[in-house]
């Protein structure tokens, strides 16, 4: 479904990714994971073409989308949910949402789409008049995600959902994202906490100061004693 292969991205001078490969076949949840600064939100800015990629592909159902412009990649049929929500906090929780459904295939669906986000989030819906920015940082989490999936994407990549969440509230998060996955959606999570994106997902990359240096099966990141020492404090 996704396909990077030799990712080189940079800001300016400095070079963020490096000769950075990887794949999500349709229907899987697949971990990125690595320390701050290693790369991860780069790498979903070039996918998302946020950011221009000084060398490389990215292809998409086939297609070669390493340079088309951001809005046909949403066409297409990808979705991303940035790291620390970035709602519109002056607008109702709806309207929020709603924004999430310009993408012209996901005009004729937004009612549909609203249910199907409801049923997901009953909390967001009980806040749907809400001023957005009134939020807990949890209900934000969760319009931040519904409002990916408002543009009906077949692979939804989450950008640290967890960050500055309570526990409790992580396990919703992480639940809606196995009940996103299961409805369909292919997933690309990056996410700190190690142990629940392993949890989730059934492969994963270790990403490092731009570079891939270790990908495999839940099972064999787990047992990794890089994985156990580095990221899981074992």
């Amino acid at each position: 479904m996704l396909e990077i292969a030799g990712l080189q991205v940079g800001y300016g001078e400095i070079r963020v990714l490096e000769d950075c490969s990887l794949r999500v076949e349709r229907g899987e949840i697949v971990s990125l994971l690595g320390a701050n600064g290693a790369g991860k939100t780069t790498l979903m800015r070039a996918v998302s073409r946020l950011i221009d990629p000084g060398a490389g592909t990215i292809s998409f159902e086939d297609a070669d989308i390493t340079r088309a412009p951001a809005s046909r990649v949403v066409e297409a049929g990808i979705a991303q949910v940035p790291e620390g929500r970035k709602l519109w906090p002056d607008m109702s929780v709806e309207d929020n949402l709603l924004l999430g459904a310009y993408a012209k295939r996901a005009r004729a669906h937004i009612d549909r789409s609203l249910e199907e986000v409801y049923a997901l989030f009953p909390r967001v819906k009980q806040r749907r008049r809400q001023i957005a920015g009134t939020l807990s940082g949890g209900e934000q989490q969760m319009v931040a995600i519904g409002r990916g999936l408002m543009s009906r994407p077949s692979l939804l990549m989450l950008d640290e959902p967890s960050l500055g969440l309570a526990p409790i509230i992580v396990a919703e998060v992480f639940a809606s994202i196995r009940a996103i996955n299961a409805r369909g959606v292919t997933v690309l999570l990056v996410e700190q906490n190690v142990a629940g994106a392993l949890e989730l997902a059934s492969r994963g990359y270790v990403l490092e100061t731009g570079r891939i240096v270790m990908q495999g099966s839940r099972e064999e990141l787990l047992a990794s004693e890089m994985v156990r020492k580095a990221y899981l404090g074992l």
